[in-house]
């Protein structure tokens, strides 16, 4: 498809700006030091949660730094340098350390609540790239994010410099993870709707406990079989030997098919002469997802949770997994 000179153009910026914020980001890996270790370390020993702020484009980047910190096991929250100033102060405590955004170190909002923060005796941590600026002075730590220019064609317009500090605040937030062996598991508690918080989702977490689980003797009677049954409204009932451990399962199913079988002897079977022996089962430690693709292939309602004794200790149903927002 033939492009017109200004969709030539067009992906010619673009190639531009992806080519000048890679080249910014090079320069700024190749700049880290020991700060960044000390920012890690500071941020891994604090008892309470890490405050971010910043002004403008800046803000917008803390904002995300923040939200991604929390999700990733470092708890954090975005404070506005302006509202900070009236009130929000208070949000912080001692055990608290704070992340200001300013590439400039020199913006008027974020100036005026250096002091206020430094007299809290809260730990300071700057991400800006100038090195001798007021922000820069206040911090315990300072995060440089020097670039050459910005990739605005008129040099004004954060790009550059805002990538940067998005990036420098993944990496403080990647770093905290691998600190504190942070896991999926983990993850997914604080994305419990997220797909990945889903596919974690144990059975053990939707199951029926124990007590709603249906369950018979061997030498249960048919007429024991169908009240229990009809009792639990699953559409089985588990058969389980002596010391409480699966034999097999009735389903109805089972029954009309013993129905046909055993025509009027029916009443005179008991649970051991009419169950299906190997039903399907599962681990309440396995993920919830692994048991419905289980119950799908085999075309099954309900599936049965065992424990390490083989004995039953819950059940799933398809309106389980309804309900937890899986199907």
């Amino acid at each position: 498809m033939l492009q017109t000179p200004s969709q030539a153009k067009a992906l010619e910026t673009a190639r531009s700006v992806f080519a000048d914020e890679i080249e910014a980001l090079e320069s700024v890996a190749a700049s880290l030091d020991e700060s960044f270790n000390q920012a890690v370390e500071t941020i891994a020993a604090i008892k309470g949660r890490v405050v971010v702020t910043g002004m403008g484009k800046s803000g917008h980047i803390g904002a995300k730094i923040a939200a991604t910190l929390a999700s990733t096991g470092t708890p954090a929250f975005f404070v506005h340098p302006a509202e900070m100033g009236h009130g929000d102060l208070g949000m912080l405590t001692t055990a608290d350390a704070v992340i200001a955004i300013s590439y400039s170190g020199k913006t008027d909002e974020l100036r005026k609540v250096l002091s206020p923060i430094k007299r809290l005796g809260v730990k300071l941590i700057s991400i800006t790239g100038n090195a001798t600026s007021v922000l820069a002075e206040f911090s315990d730590t300072v995060l440089l994010t020097p670039i050459s220019r910005e990739a605005c064609p008129l040099d004004l317009a954060p790009t550059n410099s805002t990538t940067a500090a998005l990036v420098m605040g993944d990496a403080l937030a990647i770093a905290l993870m691998r600190k504190r062996n942070f896991r999926a598991e983990d993850f997914a508690l604080s994305h419990p709707l997220g797909s990945l918080g889903k596919s974690l989702t144990l059975v053990s977490e939707i199951m029926r406990s124990k007590t709603e689980v249906p369950l018979v003797s061997l030498e249960a009677s048919h007429i024991e079989v169908l009240e229990t049954i009809n009792a639990k409204r699953l559409g089985l009932t588990t058969v389980v030997d002596a010391s409480g451990t699966l034999q097999g399962v009735i389903t109805d199913g089972d029954l009309r098919r013993a129905q046909i079988k055993y025509k009027q002897e029916i009443f005179n079977k008991q649970a051991a002469e009419i169950m299906s022996t190997n039903p399907k089962t599962i681990k309440a430690s396995a993920a919830a997802l692994t048991a419905l693709k289980l119950m799908e292939e085999h075309r099954i309602s309900s599936l049965i949770v065992l424990d390490e004794a083989a004995k039953p200790q819950g059940i799933l149903d398809l309106k389980d997994f309804l309900k937890a927002g899986l199907l």
